[in-house]
């Protein structure tokens, strides 16, 4: 009985092996490596849908995507972390049809790491941190694919972006891609207020870009054409009200920071009068008032993060003026 189970086994394989040698040359060849009584090629390489389904019923499934895999130029995506947690599942999820997730993370302290390598993706720890821009060009520089898709772990691919990036990489014609972005503010997504469609670009062939080493908001820097895709990505940026004043304080330093080695300058009135356009930006020029009550909560954030970044630029000035005459 076993022997005649195990030349049934060994005429499917070869069976599979012929029909994907015929969608795709370079595939891994199937083996029979025991996983849960059956092949952990198998197992590996075909199935997804639950270990209690047959080979047969696995190879249906997972047939046509291995020959639009094949048709595709090869994928990583880069995401950087720091107690992610909370965000990086939902995260990785979207991107599960990448040949290659890194993640490089700079000291969590909760369970970032250990869920994203149990998602397959390849965990690398840099506690060095000098920014977003420098962290994420050490991500890049991990990534072996021909195309790199940069997320932030509070964000998400919709599955039609996910289907449209697969799209646009069988036949590429441009460098770099863009799609518009979604974000949420205390969990209600905002159409207006300057938030919306804030394209990003994101996608683009490895070597042809490279992000600006600042600590925060940094850009990507293309050297060649960069199109735009018109499916949105969604970004889960701000889960309640602590995280908000969380967050201004912390980008209010660190642009402040940034602001004192450009030589920029401040004052109080300074401080109060970019807070005010802010405000008035956001709300009424940028249609902030559209988006309801929250629409005028996401706009007195904004006023506090542009004034407490003036102010404390006005303080490091004042201090670094004193230091400098005592």
């Amino acid at each position: 009985m076993q022997m005649t189970a195990s030349r049934k086994l060994m005429g499917f394989l070869n069976n599979v092996n012929a029909q994907v040698k015929d969608i795709c040359p370079h595939y891994p060849r199937l083996r029979p490596v025991s996983c849960r009584g059956w092949p952990k090629r198998v197992c590996y390489a075909l199935p997804q849908a639950g270990s209690c389904q047959t080979p047969q019923i696995k190879f249906q499934i997972r047939l046509e995507s291995i020959q639009k895999r094949c048709l595709l130029t090869s994928l990583s995506v880069i995401v950087i972390t720091q107690n992610e947690a909370h965000n990086i599942e939902a995260c990785l999820r979207s991107v599960l049809f990448a040949d290659q997730i890194v993640v490089l993370d700079s000291g969590s302290t909760d369970e970032t790491v250990n869920i994203a390598k149990r998602l397959g993706a390849e965990v690398e720890v840099n506690t060095q941190w000098a920014g977003f821009g420098v962290q994420k060009n050490r991500a890049l520089a991990l990534a072996t694919g021909e195309w790199v898709l940069s997320i932030d772990a509070d964000e998400r691919l919709t599955p039609e972006l996910q289907a449209e990036i697969q799209a646009v990489l069988r036949n590429p014609q441009a460098e770099a891609y863009g799609f518009p972005r979604l974000s949420s503010y205390c969990k209600r997504y905002i159409h207006h207020s300057g938030w919306y469609p804030d394209r990003v670009i994101r996608l683009f062939q490895r070597g042809t870009a490279r992000f600006s080493d600042v600590v925060i908001h940094e850009k990507l820097i293309v050297k060649g054409r960069v199109s735009h895709l018109e499916q949105r990505m969604l970004h889960e940026s701000f889960q309640d009200f602590e995280t908000v004043l969380d967050k201004v304080n912390r980008y209010s330093s660190a642009g402040a920071m940034g602001m004192l080695h450009k030589g920029k300058s401040s004052s109080f009135p300074k401080a109060l009068g970019h807070g005010l356009w802010a405000f008035i930006r956001t709300y009424f020029l940028q249609m902030g008032f559209l988006d309801g009550w929250m629409g005028l909560a996401l706009a007195i954030s904004n006023a506090e993060g542009t004034y407490y970044r003036y102010l404390k630029l006005w303080l490091l000035l004042d201090q670094k003026s004193a230091s400098a005459s005592s």
